[in-house]
């Protein structure tokens, strides 16, 4: 029996946009103790030529729903400017982002598979088609903005792990 692109994308998706929430959570419970001011930690940067904590969390999200999104319609594009939002607001996005992946219908993602999706990036465009998008853009992207953001925390002295970032793994039952 054959894996779907539903069983290859979305479960991993709530996964790892879940664990994101996880190390926000943790971040705003030991943060204040370790005297670091939410507001510090949202324009936070790992190297002063990478973007800030919020546009890595908004990315997760940007590289999960937004990515079963934009494989719906077709097309992809790079985010707008980076709203600013704080971490409570990043917070509630994750949480939005989860819920919103937990309604996607397998039956509606799998139908997508073998349909084209064009990244248009500038003036550039490239073609895709959904399963390798979702498969070589959109999850490696995940998985680096959510790194990101959890080593832009773990560097604020936020006392993370790999448990926090693997989130809840699927195991047989």
């Amino acid at each position: 029996m054959g894996i779907s692109l539903y069983d290859a994308t979305v479960p991993g998706f709530v996964q790892t946009v879940e664990a994101t929430i996880g190390v926000l959570d943790k971040g705003m419970t030991h943060g204040p103790q370790l005297g670091i001011d939410p507001r510090q930690i949202v324009e936070a940067r790992l190297h002063p030529d990478m973007l800030p904590f919020r546009f890595q969390v908004i990315s997760v999200i940007k590289h999960s729903i937004g990515a079963v999104e934009c494989a719906q319609a077709g097309r992809f594009g790079p985010p707008p400017r980076t709203p600013d939002v704080d971490y409570a607001g990043l917070q509630a996005m994750l949480e939005d982002a989860a819920l919103r992946l937990k309604a996607v219908r397998r039956d509606e993602l799998d139908a997508l598979q073998g349909r084209e999706l064009a990244f248009e990036p500038g003036s550039m465009k490239l073609l895709f088609t959904v399963e390798d998008f979702l498969l070589s853009f959109s999850i490696p992207n995940l998985h680096f903005h959510a790194t990101t953001a959890y080593d832009i925390l773990r560097m604020k002295g936020v006392p993370l792990g790999k448990r926090d970032y693997l989130g809840r793994i699927r195991v047989k039952a």
